[in-house]
């Protein structure tokens, strides 16, 4: 099964697309913290990182794979901050770590690191998430956690909706930066052949320490086993980090 690739654009809801905007680099000093972790397949991953945040790799459901995702620590519903500051959405994106969009095992890894942008502002956040309802008119699927933002009901003109997705877009510029790299995995490589976005990752597998795992049943976009990776986050500087994370001061990335 391969999601529909509209890479480029961020797609929002199903009749209608909207340009990506660019957001700036931040300027100061940031703290830094890395995180490291193993999962393995069909398990999920979490760790806090302060005031009241959990960065999670959450499995892709249907898929083989893992989904980055920031949330609040008692879980606050889809869409997370993460997916909210990283278009495009419904489109191929550095946030999904597994075999969507036609991207076999082999070029996922390929994709190595991701960078991505999440929210650490609730408030922010929870603006972010009805702004995205209100672009998309219904609920989405509950994948990583309880529905608890109602989508607005009634229809949309256009003027609401590029208004809706300029306060989004906009809102970009006040989110926190992160880097996601593969350091080693396990993988069952698929047969099909590189779709043609996905050449260059396909060449840049070998730069990710990885090992083959045989099988007697091949796919077309085969499977991966696990992972073992790296997080930075730049966070802003006065962020109380956990001690254990020993958070270093660090221009803003």
């Amino acid at each position: 099964m391969v999601k529909k690739s509209c890479a480029g654009l961020l797609v929002l809801g199903f009749a209608f697309l909207v340009p990506i905007r660019s957001v700036a680099a931040p300027s100061g000093q940031c703290q830094r913290v890395v995180m490291h972790g193993t999962v393995d397949a069909d398990r999920e991953w979490s760790q806090s990182f302060g005031q009241g945040w959990v960065f999670r790799v959450v499995p892709i459901k249907d898929y083989s794979g893992w989904d980055l995702a920031v949330d609040r620590a008692g879980g606050a519903g889809f869409p997370d901050a993460l997916l909210l500051a990283t278009p495009p959405y419904e489109s191929i994106s550095q946030r999904e770590v597994g075999t969507t969009f036609g991207i076999r095992a082999q070029d996922a890894i390929g994709w190595n690191p991701r960078s991505f942008r999440f929210f650490t502002n609730p408030a922010l956040f929870r603006k972010a998430q009805k702004l995205y309802f209100e672009l998309r008119g219904k609920q989405d699927a509950n994948r990583h956690g309880p529905k608890t933002v109602e989508p607005v009901k009634g229809s949309k003109n256009s003027d609401q909706l590029n208004a809706a997705s300029k306060s989004l877009s906009d809102m970009l510029a006040q989110s926190a930066a992160g880097q996601f790299r593969i350091v080693d995995a396990r993988l069952t490589p698929g047969t099909a052949n590189a779709l043609p976005y996905a050449q260059n990752w396909a060449l840049q597998q070998r730069n990710t320490p990885h090992t083959i795992v045989a099988t007697t049943s091949p796919t077309p976009y085969g499977e991966l086993h696990s992972l073992h990776f790296e997080i930075t986050l730049w966070l802003s500087e006065g962020w109380k980090a956990p001690k254990a994370l020993r958070p270093t001061q660090s221009p803003c990335e």
